[in-house]
């Protein structure tokens, strides 16, 4: 019979119990990941953001007309930009960091027609 390290353990229960599950399966099998701006980031911060990942990725998303436009608030905006960056960079926790204002959330934060990317 094969042993058991102490390491592999919680995952096994995890796995086993039934109310843990989806989130064992989730996180082998890659669950989603998205990076979105602390509650706590300064407007400052935000527009600091907002400025250096829309000069890496398209962010038409968050102008008018766009799907994620609405609502027309820093954090929303910051948000959205945040996470194309993060998942054009190749979804690394160093590339969600933001100076510390972002964090990386497992809930799809997709709302109405503004999807948010996931890779």
């Amino acid at each position: 019979m094969a042993t058991i390290t102490p390491l592999l353990f919680p995952l096994l229960f995890l796995t086993l119990s039934g109310g843990m599950l989806t989130l064992a399966k989730g996180q082998a099998s890659g669950q989603g990941a998205w990076c979105v701006a602390k509650p706590s980031a300064t407007d400052e911060e935000l527009e600091q953001n907002i400025n250096f990942a829309c000069a890496f990725v398209n962010c038409n998303v968050i102008q008018p007309g766009g799907a994620c436009y609405d609502p027309q608030t820093l954090s929303s905006h910051a948000s959205v930009a945040m996470n194309l960056y993060y998942q054009k960079q190749g979804r690394n926790y160093w590339n969600c960091d933001f100076r510390k204002s972002a964090l990386i959330s497992v809930i799809d934060p997709s709302y109405d027609n503004c999807k948010y990317e996931y890779a």
